[in-house]
């Protein structure tokens, strides 16, 4: 077994000698084997999934040097027989939706095997002969990830930065790291899984955006999960950023191991103390990233320069994005022009119709009641659809609430149960409607289908000045492929009723 890993830090280090198993064959796992074939190592890529799609990335990966794909079952019972890749097994590097209780994962630890994380081993390549190396900037949070990852992309772009946002937003941060020309700036969206995974980087800023039951069932508990998420603050260079509304956050931020001369910076929708970033009126400030800051504070951007109205959650997300990229340089002027040129990520509380003065709003991204608890506070009265994989989270505290704000439930999704408890717990006045397809062949399994029949059943329910918002505060694999699939059969159904009542424009 290879005992030098330690001395694996570069992309110009020698790869060759290690013989490495990939789990998953996804965009990530593939990004990953990718990579590694290019850098010499010998591959061996398992996943449980014998499909067309995994077939034909496997075909590709054999094309580019990858030893060996294994598909199925059998593919992940446990460690694969290593005699395709030196008949020894130096690393496992898994894809971030594995359990830790895998049998290949099990197997790899009780054999003493390392396992990494892509992020793991991007870091470790990251530094190139001839090429840029990137800083970055990490961020993760139960909620609003994906929005301050993209917007701090925004800013950073505004000052002249070659700027990227990679990880959990969708692409692989292997991708940006093999990119030609390189980088200035990464911003790192990092998931619990993919921190669990996690050993060593040393980022720039760092953010915990906020914490709240999520992937418990995967994490074994809340306590695994936020220790995951604590992990992002571990050698932070500049700032360890908190939410100042989160104690938690705050107590991650004074137990970190962070390097000499990092700074705790706050974030907060109030007034901002020394050294945090805040607001002040209308406006958003600086009183972190100044030499003044004790008597002074620079204005970083309006309200209006992030909608109108500017929510509350849009406001804190312009404030955890200003506080990464201003640890890296970029000026107040270039944080305002982001915000004025940043467009909103599909799936987040967006309004997706408005006819017969009701409102229709996708928030399929809310896919826990953490993130589903912005949307309801936005609105109101709202008919809420909602329902779908709970991952073990209470709904006890969303329903009691935004209960005054509900008019109506629609339920889609297996794992109902939950929420009907919390609505009659707490809302038993809101009315359930669960069995709207009782009467006819739908099958349950059959998400668009499902899901014309829900939003037809919204449009009667609806009068003038409702809301109806998908906000499922669930997961969606029980009946969509994933939560953006979700939210384009909802956007889908509402076009197709519009068609049906020949409406202007449709």
């Amino acid at each position: 077994m290879n005992t030098n890993l330690d001395n694996l830090t570069t992309w110009d280090a020698d790869w060759s000698h290690l013989s490495v198993v990939v789990t998953g064959l996804g965009v990530t796992g593939f990004s990953v084997a990718d990579t590694l074939a290019e850098l010499g190592a010998d591959v061996l890529v398992v996943d449980g999934k014998d499909t067309q799609a995994n077939r034909q990335a496997a075909d590709t990966l054999k094309i580019v040097g990858v030893k060996e794909v294994q598909l199925g079952a059998h593919a992940v019972q446990g460690l694969p027989d290593a005699h395709l890749i030196g008949d020894k097994i130096d690393l496992v590097i898994t894809s971030p939706g594995w359990r830790p209780d895998n049998p290949v994962l099990i197997a790899a630890q009780a054999a003493g095997i390392p396992i990494w994380g892509d992020v793991e081993f991007a870091w470790r390549v990251r530094q190139r002969e001839g090429r840029r190396t990137a800083q970055w900037v990490v961020l993760t949070g139960t909620n609003g990830k994906t929005t301050v990852a993209t917007m701090a992309q925004s800013m950073a772009r505004a000052q002249g930065l070659d700027a990227v946002a990679v990880g959990n937003v969708g692409r692989p941060i292997l991708d940006a790291i093999r990119y030609p020309d390189g980088f200035d700036l990464l911003i790192v969206e990092l998931s619990s899984f993919q921190l669990h995974w996690l050993h060593h980087v040393e980022p720039e800023a760092s953010v915990v955006l906020n914490l709240a039951e999520d992937h418990l069932d995967w994490h074994g508990g809340f306590d695994n999960y936020a220790a995951a998420k604590a992990k992002i603050y571990e050698n932070t260079r500049i700032a360890a950023i908190y939410n100042d509304d989160e104690p938690m956050t705050i107590r991650m931020v004074e137990d970190a191991d962070v390097l000499e001369g990092c700074r705790a910076i706050g974030i907060t929708t109030d007034t901002p103390q020394r050294s945090m970033l805040g607001v002040v009126d209308d406006l958003l400030v600086d009183r972190a990233y100044l030499a003044n800051r004790a008597t002074q504070a620079l204005e970083l951007a309006q309200f209006a320069d992030i909608g109108n109205p500017a929510p509350k959650h849009m406001v804190f997300n312009a404030l955890a994005a200003a506080a990464l990229v201003r640890a890296v340089g970029v000026e107040p002027a270039a944080v305002q022009a982001g915000l004025r040129s940043y467009e909103p990520e599909p799936h987040r509380i967006q309004a997706v119709a408005h006819f017969h003065d009701v409102l229709w709003v996708n928030d399929s991204k809310g896919t826990n009641p953490h993130a589903t608890d912005a949307a309801l506070a936005t609105y109101d009265p709202i008919i809420w659809i909602a329902g779908g994989l709970s991952k073990g989270a209470s709904y006890e505290h969303l329903v009691q609430t935004h209960k005054s704000h509900l008019k109506a439930v629609i339920l889609i999704g297996s794992d109902q149960q939950p929420i009907i408890e919390a609505l009659q717990r707490h809302a038993p006045e809101v009315p359930i409607h669960a069995d709207y397809l009782k009467h006819t062949t739908v099958d349950f399994a059959d998400g668009a289908a499902v899901m014309h029949h829900v939003v037809r059943l919204a449009h009667q329910l609806a009068e003038p000045h409702d809301t109806v918002l998908l906000s499922p505060a669930a997961a969606s694999m029980d009946q969509f492929e994933n939560y953006n699939v979700r939210g384009e059969k909802f956007t889908e159904a509402i076009a197709q009723l519009l068609a049906d009542l020949n409406y202007p424009g449709h």
